[in-house]
Parts: C-alpha cells; sequence; structure tokens
C-alpha cells in the first residue's frame, strides 16, 4: 500500500514533512514526496497526520485480565520474593480485550511483564499487539529482568522477610553474587548442580539483558544505579515519580528512564511528588525519556493522551511524542524494528485526524507490520 499526502511526524525529524508512505511485506519501503504507485493500493490521506506505531516501554497488559479478578491477574507470584525464571511469554493471554483497545489507538507494540511486587520478577517481552498466539507476536523476548525497590515488595512480602528497603536490596545483591559464582564455576567446567534461577540471571551478568527497575522514589533510584554498576550490569530505571526532584543526577548517569503512571490518586506515599511534569524535566536536563501507561494502572490505549498531557505540563511537543515512540524503542532495544517512520522499519504505522495527543484527535487508520488493525466497535 502506499499512503499519499501525509503529514508525516518521523519521530526523528523534529519538523513534519508532507509526503507518501510505501508499506511493502510489512516494511516501510520509501517515504518521501510524490512516490511511484507502480500498481500499489493507494491510500489518500491529505490532512491526516502520520505518525509511528506507539510504544509502551512498560506495562502488564495480557497479564492482568480485563473484567475479571484473580484468573486474569498473572503479573505477580506471591509465593516466593525471587522468581527471575518466570518468563511474560508464559502467562500472556493474547486475546485480551486490552490488546485490541491499545491496537485502535495506535500502540502498536508493548513491552509486558511480571512483578511490580517481586524482588525479582522475571523477564519481560516485547510484543505487537494483534495476534492470537503470542509467540507470533514477540518483538524481543528476554527484553528485561524486573526487579523492584521501595514500598511494594515491603507491603506484600512483610510476612516472607522483606520489611526494609534495606533487605530488598541485599536479597538483589545476595542474588547476583550467587549468580556469578555459578556463572565462574559453570565457565571452570566445573559444572554446578543446576538452579534454574541462577541461569536466567545469566543474560543480566552478560550483559544481553538489563534490569527493570521499578523504583518511584529518589532513594530508590539512587540505589538501583548503585547496584548496577557494582555488578557491571545494563539498567532501565521504571517509573521514576520523583525523578524531577534530582533530575540533573539522574540525566547524568545515562541510563534509560521510563516515567509514569502520572494519571491519577497518589495512592501510597512515594507517589507523592507524582506529576506529568516529571518527563519534560527530565527531558531538559538531557535524560533518556520514555513515557509509559504501566497499564492496567491507566488503560494502554491512552499512552498518547499521557504524551499530551506531559505536554500540558511543560514538555517539548517533539521530545513527547519520541517519548512514546523512539526512545520507548531504544529503552527496551528494539529501536532496529519500531519507533520512527524509516526505511527498513516495520510497518507500523498511525494515521489521525487532528493531533494524537490531544482528546480531539481521532485515529482513523492504524497498521501492525503493514497490514490494518480492524478498526470496527
Amino acid at each position: 500500500m502506499l499512503i499519499r499526502n501525509a503529514t508525516i511526524h518521523t519521530a526523528v525529524q523534529r519538523e513534519p514533512i508532507v509526503g507518501d508512505v510505501l508499506m511493502k511485506d510489512g516494511k516501510i519501503a520509501a517515504v518521501g514526496p510524490n512516490l511511484s504507485a507502480e500498481g500499489e493500493e493507494v491510500l489518500d490521506a491529505s490532512g491526516l497526520n502520520l505518525y509511528p506505531g506507539f510504544v509502551e516501554a512498560h506495562c502488564h497488559i495480557g497479564l492482568h485480565g480485563y473484567g475479571i479478578g484473580y484468573e486474569g491477574a498473572d503479573y505477580n507470584e506471591m509465593n516466593d520474593t525471587l522468581v527471575p525464571q518466570l518468563r511474560a511469554i508464559d502467562g500472556i493471554e493474547p486475546t485480551d480485550p486490552t490488546f485490541l483497545q491499545a491496537a485502535r489507538a495506535g500502540v502498536t507494540t508493548v513491552c509486558t511483564g511480571p512483578g511490580s511486587a517481586n524482588v525479582i520478577g522475571g523477564t519481560f517481552v516485547a510484543l505487537k499487539t494483534i495476534g492470537n498466539r503470542v509467540d507470533d507476536m514477540v518483538v524481543r523476548d528476554g527484553a528485561a529482568m524486573k526487579c523492584a525497590f521501595g514500598e511494594n515488595p515491603k507491603r506484600c512480602y512483610k510476612d516472607k522477610g522483606v520489611s526494609t528497603r534495606m533487605t530488598t536490596a541485599a536479597k538483589i545483591r545476595e542474588m547476583l553474587l550467587r549468580a556469578q559464582d555459578y556463572k565462574r564455576k559453570k565457565d571452570a567446567g566445573k559444572d554446578p548442580a543446576f538452579d534454574m534461577k541462577l541461569e536466567a540471571l545469566l543474560p543480566v551478568l552478560a550483559g544481553e539483558m538489563p534490569l527493570k527497575a521499578h523504583a518511584h522514589q529518589a532513594n530508590d533510584l539512587f540505589t538501583a544505579i548503585r547496584i548496577a554498576k557494582e555488578f557491571g550490569v545494563k539498567l532501565t530505571l521504571e517509573h521514576c515519580t520523583e525523578g524531577h526532584l534530582v533530575a540533573e543526577q539522574l540525566a547524568g548517569e545515562g541510563y534509560p528512564m521510563a516515567v509514569g503512571p502520572s494519571f491519577g490518586h497518589a495512592s501510597k506515599f512515594e507517589l507523592r511528588n507524582k506529576t506529568f511534569e516529571t518527563p519534560g524535566i527530565l527531558a531538559r536536563a538531557g535524560g533518556h525519556v520514555s513515557i509509559i501507561t504501566d497499564s492496567p494502572v491507566i488503560p494502554q490505549k491512552y499512552l498518547p493522551l499521557c504524551a499530551g498531557l506531559a505536554v500540558a505540563s511543560g514538555m517539548d511537543r517533539y521530545d513527547a511524542l519520541r517519548a512514546i515512540t523512539i526512545n520507548a524503542a531504544e529503552h527496551i532495544g528494539i529501536a532496529e524494528r519500531v519507533g520512527s517512520i524509516e526505511v527498513g522499519k516495520d510497518a507500523d504505522i498511525v494515521l489521525c485526524r487532528g493531533d494524537v495527543m490531544e482528546v480531539s484527535g481521532e485515529v482513523t487508520a492504524v497498521f501492525i507490520n503493514g497490514k490494518p488493525v480492524p478498526m470496527g466497535e
């Protein structure tokens, strides 16, 4: 298909361009003015804004069922504080209606996974939001290893030996030290007794997978950084609720930051300083910023609106677009495939009448891997 005469927001150029986008074999084949159709189906997008498919860097979609309770709650393992061996891909329900809701709103890729309470919760997976078999939706399995700091482990596991922030940090250190020792023995050919938890942490030690650190308060953010430096592992910072209070220090550290969910009531003490000003302040300080819904905390389909609320709170509009496209893709390690309108990337495209970050914006068409998303009710 050739999409003609759209106002194209590439997410890698500050100013939009008016032109065409050619999709072939699920990829973006060409971008520019007056492209030749050569027998392709043509969609006239005059007067419409064209965006890359939106990317959510941190959520629990597919692991927290829509409209049901315990039967669909698969995002926290409550019997153990340390479960690095768990894999999101084994729990996701791809036919949950929130996936289609997200796709129709232009959210075409999500990074979803377990454990906002577990000290170590298991691996996240990046996937497309359309499909009925999760294996066929995957962009990157093992995108990150979830760990959590702050109130959640204390509250959820106080009866299982976690009652302070110090204990949480110590448990993460202990697991990483054990994994290092396990790796040394394997590398030396000593064949230690198989340990599934330690095996799951080997990609973290090898730099193939970052720790994905749930942290709201400023002190928890710096504890996550301290541990990552001690073990020489990659790290992304998730939530960053108090990031604006220490913006210069965080930006100077250089770790990717996913900010949110910023909408709604402060339901616990560590959220008392949350504001939609945070992503803009961090971006202006030079930080690598994504905006997240943490769905189901905020419904996945409102990711573009969250970017708009950040703009209303002072964030540069281009930075806000990048925060739900290319920055989010970089945050989860899949920017070679998604996050911008560039030749060779997946043909994940959103057409909108008006500004997609405004409540009045109307998404008229969405393509995932070059195929149209059904937009009916």
